[in-house]
């Protein structure tokens, strides 16, 4: 089951880490769905938890933040 994540990678990471990282989420046979322009993040889409487990494992240096990317309700 795919799901979809909001990646955000630390702000000093350099354009050849961040190309990495994105060429990383291709080869676990996700898609890039978003690339966000204030900070050096995106919406990615992963096969299942368990390639994000390895992503996030090997990109570890340069990444911030994860949190799957959910619709939001407020009351």
């Amino acid at each position: 089951m795919t799901k979809n994540f909001i990646v955000t990678l630390k702000k000093n990471t350099p354009d050849v880490e961040a190309k990495k990282f994105l060429d990383s989420v291709h080869h676990a046979g996700g898609s890039i769905l978003h690339e966000f322009d204030i900070i050096k993040g995106y919406t990615i889409k992963v096969p299942d938890v368990l390639h994000l487990n390895k992503l996030k494992e090997k990109h570890n240096d340069v990444i911030e933040n994860v949190e799957e990317d959910k619709e939001v309700h407020t009351n």
